[in-house]
């Protein structure tokens, strides 16, 4: 008999109620502050979690991944322990009223109250789906007719109880930012003493030996059989930070918003309510691969735009018109249009260059003088999509009607500092405006909007520092800087904040990002949005809920394109994840393959200029970009990922396998290194079954076709050899038994 989906229970009573039940239909709220502890319980396929509401706070009691081991947790997640009213900090206490909370099968908000001042905590935990991870979100009401302050509430606090002598190992994973790092993914014993800390934001500059952000995730695994555990991530694009530390038999952490550099304060209307980033806290088996395979089908389906789903053709073949960088004009992009049609691409991608000026986000009429909507017509009449690159938050110089002039005093008034009478932008980079201004947000949505309609648009590209983590005004929404703690420093053409205020600059941004996008892609069904931030500083799960894709490294050589992806393809859908395809070295047709092989294991940009191939490069680009589209691009949107090499080094052998468990079919992608001595490799297989038999169909003919068994594969492996080195060869597999 499978378990009830739900359960409520009153510890010391002699009540038991199941299934779907208000509590305040049986019990008074001081009766079970005095006498009781309630308890609720939410399952999906994958994990079963536990929690109690005790009388002053709440608690995930415990989460246990399906068969597998139980995590115990001892750490309540208190409440804030005041507020802030007129310049006075005033302790708050938090009494839970059972009569407001409320459960069902899916979702557990426990309701708590302080009575003076008077404020409302909504304690919420929600299973969107039937298999995969659970939502956990904090909310907290102002109800007072005044204004007040709140300090740093946690997303999620837990002290899990774990034997001293157990083994335990941490993974999280680096951002491919500008470039990939020699590491990139990182799996650590966590012995006794570990501690950690994992940042994220809109835009990482980090300084020298400081360490990398994450995309706000991490992976707590036992070193057992089943290869067992859980893990947490963020769904927020602004600053966020995760921990974890182990001391005795105590693995604690936190995730949500970044407390440093602090102190945390943040403005609450009379009436307001601060909520804080959405977590997600899931249990699996089957290792890194078997987290990941849940994770980014519940990514795809709880997260992702269903619209953009439901396209047979996502992810999309494009061409980039960075090939010939600021350059681009009308003459250039319909020489492009034409070729990209020829070669059976998708989508024709104008990059930076194509404007005025920067803020000034209109066509340049000497490079296009009859304008953008031409070109996407152009694009269209080819059967191509047509997108477009701005940096629509950025303000600079230009005077003309429609620009977004730093000197204007409006415009002065939203951006984060100001200016030195003698700044000047760079080419495509100017200082950035405050979001969380509403007069800003409008202005941007508004922009946005326009753009999208007068070009004709079927994707919008953002890139550079769009959304601010950092501002020294004290009349914005956000709350004032510290005078004596702020630090001002120039890079890139704009100038950046770091002060204690800096969290809250960026919570209320992300939020107004967020609600833009949100609103643009309601009036624009269809609508494709690519989320860049010079390359992929902004890789995240708030980001894959408001965009469609990611540019996931600012560097596109064959190997950073594949260390980005390694490393992504961990936690995020394959097809959200961008690589865009540079110039680079190909002498033969074997390393051109390689080349374009390395940025088509998700969505694919080619970024050269495609007219200055020989003949040879053209037909066989043709050949391969139709092998994505009709063989390649089914597995990329629905099948397993499996990582069966080490990272990439450029100079060993490195493979991803695909498999759709389904359809009894998938791909192996592997990669020979520059090595002269390594014309072999096997790799293991994972995901078959071993008692069936599969047919190998290897592409360029490297080997003959054959057939192998399922246990063959995944213990001897599969053999794969290639004369040349930096050359790639792709290898079918399908299940002949279940046919």
């Amino acid at each position: 008999m499978s378990p009830a989906p739900f359960s409520l229970s009153w510890s010391g009573s002699m009540c038991r109620l199941t299934r779907n039940v208000i509590l305040g239909f049986f019990f008074s709220t001081a009766w079970v502050a005095a006498f009781a502890q309630v308890e609720a319980t939410l399952q999906t396929a994958d994990a079963i979690l536990r929690f109690r509401a005790e009388a002053t706070a709440p608690r995930l009691v415990a989460l246990q991944p399906t068969g597998q081991t139980e995590w115990t947790n001892r750490s309540a997640e208190p409440p804030i322990e005041f507020a802030e009213i007129d310049g006075e900090a005033i302790a708050l206490q938090w009494k839970f009223n059972a009569n407001a909370s409320h459960t069902d099968a899916h979702r557990v908000v426990f309701v708590y109250e302080s009575a003076a001042p008077k404020l409302r905590l909504e304690w919420e935990w929600r299973a969107p789906a039937a298999f995969g991870p659970v939502e956990h979100q904090v909310h907290i009401e102002n109800l007072e007719a005044r204004e007040l302050w709140l300090p740093l509430q946690d997303s999620f606090r837990f002290d899990w109880r774990v034997n001293p002598q157990l083994k335990v190992d941490q993974v999280y994973i680096e951002k491919g930012a500008n470039k990939p790092s020699d590491t990139g993914t990182r799996e650590l014993e966590i012995p006794a003493g570990y501690q950690w800390e994992g940042t994220s934001s809109t835009y990482a500059h980090p300084e020298k030996d400081e360490a990398r952000e994450v995309i706000p995730w991490s992976l707590v695994k036992l070193e057992d059989q089943a290869q067992s555990g859980w893990y947490a991530g963020v769904e927020f694009s602004g600053r966020i930070h995760l921990t974890l530390a182990r001391d005795g038999d105590s693995l604690r952490g936190v995730a949500g918003l970044n407390p440093n550099p602090g102190p945390f304060r943040t403005r609450m209307p009379p009436g307001g309510k601060f909520d804080t980033p959405t977590i997600f806290v899931g249990g699996f088996s089957g290792g890194v691969d078997g987290a990941g395979n849940v994770l980014r089908r519940w990514v795809r389906q709880v997260l992702g735009n269903p619209l953009t789903w439901k396209d047979p053709h996502y992810p999309l073949a494009v061409n980039n018109s960075w090939g010939s960088g600021m350059d681009i004009n009308e003459v250039l992009a319909r020489r492009m249009i034409g070729d990209s049609a020829e070669l059976g691409l998708e989508m024709f991608h104008i990059d930076a260059g194509w404007f005025r000026g920067v803020g000034d986000w209109y066509p340049s009429p000497q490079k296009f003088p009859h304008g953008l909507a031409a070109i996407a017509d152009e694009a269209h009449h080819r059967g191509l999509k047509f997108g477009l690159w701005v940096d629509w938050t950025q303000a600079a110089l230009d005077t003309n009607p429609g620009a977004l002039n730093a000197r204007d005093p409006m415009v002065r008034d939203w951006m984060v500092t100001d200016l030195l009478p003698d700044w000047k932008p760079e080419p495509f980079k100017g200082q950035t405006i405050d979001l969380g201004v509403p007069a800003a947000k409008d202005w941007a949505q508004r922009e946005v909007t326009r753009i999208v309609d007068d070009y004709h648009l079927d994707m919008l590209e953002h890139d550079g520092y769009l959304v601010a983590q950092g501002c020294d005004r004290t009349d914005h929404p956000h709350a004032p800087p510290d005078p004596g703690n702020t630090c001002i420093h120039k890079a890139w053409g704009s100038y950046w904040v770091l002060s204690a205020n800096s969290t809250d600059v960026s919570y209320h941004a992300v939020r107004a990002y967020y609600d833009i996008y949100s609103q643009l892609r309601a009036s624009h069904p269809g609508l494709l949005l690519e989320v860049c931030n010079d390359g992929g500083r902004m890789v995240d799960f708030g980001s894959a809920a408001h965009g469609d894709y990611f540019s996931i490294t600012d560097t596109y050589d064959p190997l950073s394109n594949r260390r980005a992806f390694y490393d992504t393809s961990h936690v995020l859908p394959a097809a959200m994840l961008e690589s865009y395809i540079e110039k680079w070295p190909t002498p033969r047709i074997e390393t051109f393959r390689y080349m374009l092989r390395s940025g088509m294991m998700g969505w694919m940009t080619i970024m050269l200029d495609t007219t200055a191939w020989t003949p040879e490069q053209h037909t066989v680009a043709k050949e391969e970009f139709a092998l994505y589209k009709n063989r390649l691009r089914e597995f990329i949107r629905d099948a397993d990922l499996y990582h069966i090499s080490d990272r990439p080094d450029g100079i060993h052998w490195d493979g991803i396998e695909y498999l759709d468990p389904h359809r009894g079919q998938g791909v192996i992608y592997v990669f020979r290194g520059s090595t002269e001595t390594e014309s072999e490799h096997r790799f293991a297989l994972q995901g078959l079954h071993s008692d069936h038999k599969y047919q190998l169909h290897f592409q360029d003919q490297s080997a003959p076709n054959r057939t192998a068994t399922g246990q063959e594969l995944l213990e001897k492996g599969l053999s794969v050899q290639l004369r040349s080195p930096l050359s790639s060869e792709l290898i079918f597999v399908e299940d002949i038994t279940r046919h």
